[in-house]
């Protein structure tokens, strides 16, 4: 079967993943408003396309923290590959390597970021952090990546606690006995109790605050953005405290019910950052004509987090490397239509909302 666009992609992920790992990733939190208006967010902003403006030559470079990357879209981090298709990780660092992207690869990851380093050594990787109560497991977590030449910390902000995902309560939902979260191999074999997504419950820490961004300056020379934020005061917080990029973001609708679409929160936060950092959104991004949104509204770069997974489920690597592919050749076609010959020409002028 020919794979056309995503949604390709995602029927078959649907068709052939087990139920129980379908639902862990299609998974939004309580009603699912937020997750499933991330889609619909992008249907409704409409495109102002300029004609006669000879696109016989286009270009989709792009660059993000300064490297310089093939098209501005990257893999977001989304936990558990290998629940997808075998060699997990590892895979997707591959097929990111292969087109030249941005792969930021989460902490929960079933494999470890020595064996993702190794399968595609010459990546462009970012790492997506978590403050946990135990900050040394923090501090190494980052003093490892940092030596294994990961260019940016992406520290996630809005998992306080875990959002109610109501399937994975129903499925019982638990990491089988051949996985588990690499990174944190063997440490923690003596905790008996809960479990939540692969480690102890109650790891992560809810005291988190901005005065933890000063510790992580105090430990790394990493850039670090921040993945989480949906408010322009957030962004302006953000900011303040010299950090180096935001990646608007609701979590894929997986954290709270009921906030934003996050292209929606886009436009308020990049008017406040004003081009002081570098501004990026995930969720919901199923179409090149949608990174081209994106791109209008401000984010320097978009990131997919369910797509990838689906491209895994397909085919491993290949598929990974085809849903880039399609998005990227999407993308480039929405530019041409539109009358842009690269990313610099791409501005607001090219959207209108709709009035729906």
């Amino acid at each position: 079967m020919q794979m056309v666009c995503l949604t390709d992609f995602e029927e078959y992920a649907k068709e052939h993943l087990s139920k129980a790992t379908w639902d862990y990733y299609a998974a939004g939190a309580d009603e699912c408003c937020t997750r499933d208006d991330n889609l619909l967010a992008y249907k409704r902003i409409r495109l102002r396309p300029r004609i006669l403006r000879d696109v016989s030559v286009s270009d989709t470079r792009t660059t993000v923290q300064g490297t310089e990357i093939s098209f501005p879209v990257g893999i977001a981090p989304t936990a558990f590959h290998c629940l997808a298709w075998h060699e997990g990780e590892v895979a997707t660092a591959r097929a990111t390597e292969a087109l030249n992207t941005c792969y930021i690869t989460s902490t929960y990851s079933t494999c470890s970021v020595e064996e993702i380093v190794a399968a595609a050594p010459n990546g462009y990787r970012w790492f997506q952090l978590y403050v946990y109560r135990d900050r040394k497991l923090s501090e190494q977590m980052v003093h490892r990546v940092e030596a294994l030449g990961y260019k940016a910390l992406v520290l996630t902000v809005d998992v306080p606690y875990t959002g109610k995902r109501r399937n994975d309560i129903r499925n019982q939902f638990k990491l089988p006995p051949h996985l588990k979260v690499k990174n944190f191999d063997g440490v923690f074999q003596e905790t008996a109790g809960p479990e939540e997504y692969g480690i102890p419950a109650n790891t992560l820490d809810p005291s988190i605050s901005w005065k933890d961004i000063y510790w992580l300056q105090s430990i790394t020379r990493l850039p670090i953005i921040i993945k989480g934020i949906l408010t322009k005061e957030d962004a302006e917080l953000a900011v303040e405290h010299g950090v180096q990029g935001i990646i608007v973001s609701n979590h894929g609708g997986r954290q709270l019910d009921g906030g934003p679409a996050s292209i929606d929160a886009l436009p308020e936060i990049v008017d406040t950052v004003q081009g002081r950092i570098e501004v990026y959104v995930d969720g919901g991004i199923r179409t090149g004509s949608d990174v081209l949104k994106a791109l209008a509204l401000g984010a320097k770069c978009v990131f997919i987090g369910r797509p990838a997974v689906w491209g895994l489920a397909y085919k491993g690597e290949e598929g990974v490397r085809e849903v880039l592919q399609i998005l990227n050749d999407e993308f480039r076609l929405s530019m041409a239509l539109s009358g842009c010959r690269n990313v610099a020409e791409i501005n607001r002028n090219l959207i209108q909302f709709s009035k729906l």
